[in-house]
């Protein structure tokens, strides 16, 4: 599935690729595609990754087309961030682990997107901010809230009240990033993780992250409640069994998702 704003390749690992170079912005039209290639990943039972990167190496995405700023006044939830929010989370939903393969800057709303992924890798040359201050707005499409919740509060704070931007290696010692690659390497080094990701047994890794997103919004008593009933779901499947066995004959397992 592909169109000219995004493209949506499929197969055990998905990859969408955001398509609107130079810098890849958000614009309405962006966000309907986006939408539309998640939709998809949605209703596609065999893939057990997902990839999301974009197009060139100026940008991953530099976040909202400014020119659009002035029209928007009064009317920014109806007109952008209502819609950018339901897509942005609908990424940030998905039953499958996703990784962000910044393979070049990731500012404003392209690092809020960036943030939706269980995973960020990002390219040694790559910067990443959220510099929405510097204009007077403020990051609108969920940064406010998941960056402190990856990064804790402080540093969150360093980086929204300043609109600082930062370098690949300091994401990295922060946390923001988990790996960084060297130039020309970021493809390579996203698509090794994801094969890592789709390798797993595909029950446990969907209640795994399911039960990781929930972690910090539920009391630790309800979180281990949680995980024990998704235990006993992984706990009766077949992948749990074939899983053993493949320990037991030291073999790779043949995982089917059942």
């Amino acid at each position: 599935m592909s169109n000219d704003l995004v493209v949506l390749d499929t197969g055990v690992i998905a990859t969408i690729r955001l398509n609107n170079p130079p810098l890849n912005l958000f614009s309405k039209e962006v966000t309907v595609a986006l939408n539309a290639a998640l939709e998809a990943v949605e209703k596609d039972n065999a893939i057990r990754a997902v990839i999301i990167t974009g197009t060139g190496d100026r940008a991953f995405c530099a976040g909202s087309d400014i020119n659009e700023f002035t029209s928007l006044q009064g009317r920014v939830g109806e007109g952008k961030l209502i819609a950018e929010n339901a897509t942005y989370s609908r990424l940030a939903n998905l039953a499958v682990p996703t990784v962000a393969a910044i393979q070049a800057d990731a500012l404003g709303g392209g690092l809020e997107l960036a943030l939706c992924c269980d995973l960020r890798v990002a390219v040694e040359t790559a910067r990443l901010g959220l510099p929405e201050v510097r204009l007077g707005v403020i990051p609108g499409s969920g940064g406010l809230q998941r960056l402190p919740r990856l990064i804790g509060l402080a540093r969150a704070k360093e980086l929204i009240l300043l609109g600082e931007i930062i370098d690949a290696q300091k994401a990295l010692d922060i946390g923001l990033v988990s790996r960084v690659a060297p130039s020309g390497q970021i493809g390579a080094l996203s698509m090794s993780i994801a094969e890592s990701l789709a390798s797993r047994g595909p029950l446990a890794v969907r209640e795994a992250k399911a039960a990781l997103d929930a972690a910090l919004d539920v009391s630790l008593e309800d979180g281990l409640a949680r995980d024990l009933r998704a235990s006993e779901r992984v706990f009766s499947s077949d992948d749990m069994l074939e899983g053993t066995m493949a320990f037991i004959e030291k073999r790779p397992p043949e995982f089917e998702d059942r």
